[in-house]
């Protein structure tokens, strides 16, 4: 990216958005980090404690920049009435109080991680970009209102479909998803659990993949106001990657029912097709699961 310039990141305390941050500074790109946090998990200077919901508080931000990430917001299933009212409020106003604050920007261009969970899975199937939808969660919903938001809006954006991230290059917590949890149990010695048989699908994406994926997509005029999947060597099943992890840390995998509730939300394989990603930027992906895991 062009060094001069520059960015605001909402949900800079986060997962994704704490590695697009390490990024940002290493490539000596100038950002605003900001969260709802009293202070900068990272000790980032110029940090802003910012409720993305209030829009007199976003309203007190310079949006004269190049890029805004709008990496902020509720991640879960939320079933109770209460839950899907917030994650509305603050996953899906919360991303049109940022569209509002940018309109008036020429050339700025928002930045939205979607989920896998837009997708209606296909049994060993890769997707593309424009396969068939579908929301069995309020954070799904959320995803596609927002990519829809976007879509209607007078600004400029470009949006990235994650699959299933792993790695941490910040620090040696792995709460994160899928992998966080088969590790953190294998980690305290306790067998690895798996829903049915374990033949699932998914695309599994390191960090530095999906940072450095996004931060060169951008470096293309052509990547404006579209949708990527970001991809990745590994397409695994789940029972794949909980064996990888249970003889790195030698437990177990057990196999138990599947909950109803757990099955009703599940969406099938989601394999990620990313050739439309890869034909634009030439990306070679750096790190798969086997290697990862090897090194930690």
């Amino acid at each position: 990216m062009n060094m001069n310039k520059r960015a605001i990141i909402f949900g800079a305390n986060g997962y994704l958005g704490r590695h697009i941050a390490r990024f940002l500074k290493q490539n000596n790109i100038e950002f605003i980090p900001t969260g709802r946090a009293v202070k900068s998990i990272d000790g980032f200077h110029g940090y802003q404690q910012i409720d993305i919901t209030k829009k007199d508080e976003l309203e007190q931000l310079d949006f004269n920049v190049d890029y805004v990430f709008a990496f902020a917001g509720l991640t879960g299933t939320g079933g109770s009435t209460e839950e899907i009212a917030r994650f509305k409020e603050v996953n899906e106003q919360g991303l049109s109080n940022i569209i509002e604050c940018c309109k008036s920007v020429e050339g700025l261009r928002i930045i939205f991680p979607s989920s896998r969970l837009v997708y209606k899975g296909v049994e060993n199937l890769p997707l593309m970009e424009n396969a068939e939808k579908e929301s069995k969660t309020i954070y799904a919903k959320n995803k596609l209102v927002c990519e829809q938001m976007l879509a209607n809006s007078s600004v400029d954006h470009t949006i990235f479909r994650i699959c299933v991230p792993f790695g941490n290059l910040i620090d040696e917590v792995y709460s994160y998803g899928t992998i966080g949890f088969f590790i953190n149990r294998a980690t305290k010695g306790e067998n690895i659990t798996i829903y049915g048989n374990g033949s699932l699908k998914r695309t599994f994406t390191h960090v530095r993949d999906i940072s450095e994926s996004i931060l060169r997509t951008l470096e293309f005029d052509a990547s404006n106001n579209e949708t990527y999947n970001i991809g990745s060597h590994d397409n695994l099943s789940l029972l794949d990657v909980a064996s990888l992890v249970a003889k790195k840390y030698n437990v177990k995998v057990e196999f138990v029912d599947w909950p109803a509730a757990a099955l009703k939300i599940e969406s099938g394989d989601t394999i990620f097709d990313g050739s439309k990603l890869n034909q634009l930027t030439n990306y070679n992906y750096q790190m798969s699961l086997e290697e990862w895991l090897c090194n930690i």
